[in-house]
């Protein structure tokens, strides 16, 4: 009698076990309901990086131009917003977040831009080097190599990939230029080395900036100079150009996400030449969310 009381007790246990499990369930169909707009599954929210930056600018621009009133675009860094990507995209969940192509993200998940039918990001863009005014009478042997600059989406897909698995950044864009003696030597055709001189380099905390500046530190080294990388915001990068602090920088995108700049300073800072072409800056989501477009926002 005892052993069937037990019995049914485990009995009862597990069909109580069995009913909360489909509680959840419910929970977690009504979480991921399709009835939900996009905006109600995201919380109304775009997850951006630092306030700064161009993107953010032209994004804040994007929510007037399509009405969003409803909507928020959060500030934080680069590593903050890709942290929140992963966390979503690990439990396939909505997210919409601020996007740059060249970017490690689109080698590593399945993403989309959104249209943008009103053209408020604009279409393709490219990186260009700036440098202070008097750079090449004071550094022209930098600013020769600044000058001559070029490469690809591909090249620095590399480093920032190899960044991403954990490499150094030094040390991955190092493995590039050992790897790329023959592009690095079209750069550096004609330069003579110099002995020592010193040049700064401003750039902003993006993984593609990270990449083209430590590249370009390693290049100068080897012709001879003592270079310093600062890391800084946008608006900060283009101050210190403008007023000599930093000797250039090889972050500028144009002529959309830094046009606010480039007018700001106009005068104040030589464009150097394209450092990469068909650069693209929008709103990004999983290939899984079922969004086509900014417009689709105000449903």
């Amino acid at each position: 009698m005892k052993l069937t009381k037990k019995v049914l007790g485990l009995g009862a246990v597990a069909l109580l076990a069995v009913g909360l499990a489909a509680c959840g369930s419910d929970k977690n169909e009504a979480d991921g309901d399709s009835t939900k707009t996009v905006g109600e599954s995201v919380d109304y929210k775009i997850t951006g990086i630092d306030p700064g930056a161009g993107i953010m600018e032209a994004t804040e621009k994007v929510l007037t131009e399509y009405d969003l009133t409803d909507w928020d675009l959060t500030t934080g860094s680069s590593a903050a917003m890709t942290a929140s990507l992963k966390k979503a995209y690990d439990k396939e969940q909505p997210i919409i977040v601020t996007g740059w192509t060249p970017h490690w993200k689109f080698a590593k998940y399945d993403l989309k831009y959104l249209e943008d039918p009103k053209g408020v990001y604009g279409g393709e863009e490219q990186i260009r080097t700036i440098g202070r005014i008097g750079l090449a009478e004071d550094l022209p042997e930098a600013h020769q190599i600044l000058s001559k600059f070029n490469w690809t989406e591909e090249d620095m897909g590399e480093i920032m990939v190899a960044i991403q698995e954990g490499e150094k950044e030094d040390a991955a864009a190092q493995k590039w230029v050992e790897a790329n003696e023959e592009k690095v030597a079209v750069w550096t055709e004609g330069v003579e080395k110099v002995d020592g001189d010193k040049i700064k380099l401003a750039y902003v905390a993006w993984d593609s900036e990270i990449a083209s500046h430590n590249v370009m530190k390693i290049v100068l080294e080897d012709m001879g100079y003592k270079v310093t990388l600062t890391q800084v915001e946008a608006g900060p990068l283009w101050t210190a150009v403008a007023d000599g602090s930093a000797d250039a920088s090889l972050a500028a995108w144009m002529p959309l996400t830094h046009k606010t700049y480039a007018d700001k300073f106009e005068g104040k800072f030589e464009e150097l030449g394209v450092n990469m072409e068909g650069v693209k800056v929008g709103l990004v989501v999983p290939q899984y969310m079922d969004i086509d477009s900014i417009e689709d926002l105000k449903k």
